[in-house]
Formats: C-alpha cells, structure tokens, sequence
C-alpha cells in the first residue's frame, strides 16, 4: 500500500481518478474475498499484498478527487473531515468485525467486507459521475508556465514543497513511534494488557477528533499557527506523561491525540496550495509516500536509540524531534506568502 501510492498517482493521470479508485476497492475487495478461502500461509500473505495494491490508490486519489473539488473553498477543513471519516471507519470497522466474529467463522466475516468494498465502488462511481472535478475540467488553457509545469510533477515551489514534505516526514515518524513505545512506557507506570488497550483506544479516538478540529482550525486561525501550535502542545505533552502517574496518564492520551494526529490534515490539505492541479495525485502519492516510509522506518530507529539511552530519554528524543518543526513551520510561512501575494487568514 506504501509503495505503490505515488505510481497509483502518475498512473490516475492518464486513466483518471475515478476509474482507478474504483478498480483499487473492487481489487482489495476481491482480496479479501479469496483470503477468506486462503489455504496456508503463502496464499494469505499474496491475498493481503493484493488487498494493499488496491488500497494504495485511496489515500493519494481521494485527497485529490477533494483538493480540487474545494479549489476555491475550504479546502482543509474538507480534507480534515475525509480524514476524519478514515479513523471513524478504522475504529468502527475492526469494532463491528469483533463483534461478528462471535456469531460466525472469520471467513465470512472477511466475505462480509469484501462484498461491503465492492459495493462502495459502484457507490463511488455513480457518486463521483455527478461531480464536477474531474481530470479534464481542472487542465488550464492558456498560461504557458502552467504548461511547462504539467511536464514534471508541477511543483510551483519546490522549497516549499520540501518544507511541508519534511515536516510531514518528521510528524508522521513522530507519530508511529509515540504509538509504537507508549505501551512499553505504560507497562513502566505499572499498567496490564488491558488497560494499555483502553490507552490506545483513547489515542485513536482523540486522533479522529483531531484530524477534523485541526482541518477546521486551520481555515480560520492560518496553516501555520496551527502547525506550531499542535507541534508544541504534542511536544509539551510527551513530556508531562514522563512525569505523570498512569491514571492522569489515560486522562491526558485522548488530548494528546487530538494533536498529535490532528496536524497531518493541515499538511495534506498545503500540498495543494504548491501543486498545479493537473498534477495533484502524482503529488499526494509523493508526498504520502514519504510519510508512509518514515512511519516504517521510524521506530526501528528509534529502538535502537531506546536500546542505548532508555526508554524515557527516548521519548524526550522525540519530543525534541517533534519540535524541529516549528522553525520548518516559519520557513513554510515564506514560501506560502509567496503563493499567496495577498494572504488572508486560512493561508497563514
């Protein structure tokens, strides 16, 4: 799914974004149809990398499909609810097939959900068939600049470009390696196995919230105040759980994941403001790419410095980590004041 976001991107150019989003859920759907009748180890492992080729056009597509939709609106308070809808399903879904694993074998389950992926597709082209964002419609006509911009990844400004993918990078790692050690932390402030269930459960959720309030909050207060602002408050809460005993612990983790997940929906909602939009999936699929591979890398990374330091000076790495963004964050302010000779609010 990781790899093959920014191919699913060049290739959404010339087959269009509709179609091959179509195609992918149908395709992860099937997947999961044949894994439910997998017959050993070898054949669910290819059923699964089939599943994430499918899935890999959702995330670069989609963000397209509604970047150019909101053009000339609220782009990322839009983007901020299409990721928020993402961690309502991925909590909602997981929730519901524990629930029927109860009542019936876990093969009909999978079959449940990919008859559930095939219908969405169809849903998704009779629903994207009535819009008006399609590839055609958002080709400019006349400026040659535009033009020879279309011939590369058309980046209007590759410093800022690199800027917001680099904080992109750092908040992306930050966050699947925060996910990845909290437990150990938790198991330290004498935690058990459910409870650090519970712990990540409120993670998620305020993770959910946090995607659509700072998509909302970027529209009215600027991109950059709610990048620094989150960054901070992320920074400032890694820390207090250091010191914190575990029941103020669980109080403060849904708050912590409000902003540390809630940041992700400005940056993907910038990505548009330095793309031309004929080239708005190829950009997405980079840009989501990048942070795909840093979420990976991350915490190995950071398990071998957990390995030499210790768990706790970990966490401060991190933190520290964390805010390197904020002077990224004035850089990014330059480069969107030159994207937007007259800024307004929602810009900075």
């Amino acid at each position: 799914m990781a790899g093959l976001q920014a191919p699913a991107g060049l290739l959404a150019e010339r087959l269009g974004e509709r179609g091959l989003l179509a195609a992918g859920t149908v395709l992860s759907g099937l997947a999961f149809l044949f894994a439910g009748a997998a017959i050993g180890f070898l054949t669910l492992a290819l059923c699964l990398f089939v599943a994430g080729c499918g899935a890999s056009v959702q995330h670069p597509l989609s963000s397209s499909v509604v970047a150019r939709a909101y053009q000339n609106g609220r782009r990322r308070a839009a983007l901020g609810f299409y990721n928020f809808a993402g961690d309502i399903g991925k909590l909602v879904f997981p929730a519901t097939a524990a629930l029927l694993l109860a009542l019936m074998p876990w093969q009909w389950v999978t079959a449940s959900y990919a008859g559930i992926a095939v219908l969405i597709a169809l849903i998704l082209v009779a629903l994207l068939g009535l819009t008006s964002a399609t590839h055609e419609e958002a080709k400019p006509r006349d400026p040659p600049a535009a033009r020879n911009l279309e011939r590369g990844w058309g980046i209007r400004d590759r410093r800022g470009f690199q800027t917001l993918s680099a904080i992109h990078v750092i908040d992306d790692s930050s966050r699947t390696v925060f996910l990845t050690f909290l437990p150990f932390l938790l198991t330290a402030k004498g935690a058990q196995v459910h409870t650090i269930g519970l712990a990540l459960t409120l993670v998620f959720a305020g993770g959910a919230i946090g995607k659509f309030i700072c998509g909302m909050l970027a529209e009215r207060v600027g991109v950059i105040r709610t990048v620094i602002t989150s960054e901070i408050l992320t920074c400032s809460g890694i820390l207090l759980l250091l010191l914190l005993p575990l029941t103020p612990t669980l109080a403060l983790l849904p708050i912590l994941g409000v902003v540390l997940n809630g940041t992700s929906s400005v940056l993907y909602g910038t990505v548009a403001e330095f793309v031309v939009p004929e080239r708005h999936a190829r950009a997405f699929g980079l840009f989501y790419t990048l942070g795909s591979t840093a979420g990976a890398v991350g915490p190995a990374l950071y398990g071998l410095a957990s390995d030499m330091l210790g768990l706790s000076a970990t966490f401060v790495v991190l933190s520290a980590m964390i805010f390197i963004t904020v002077p990224l964050a004035q850089i990014l302010r330059h480069s969107l004041s030159r994207q937007c000779p007259h800024p307004s609010r929602s810009s900075f």
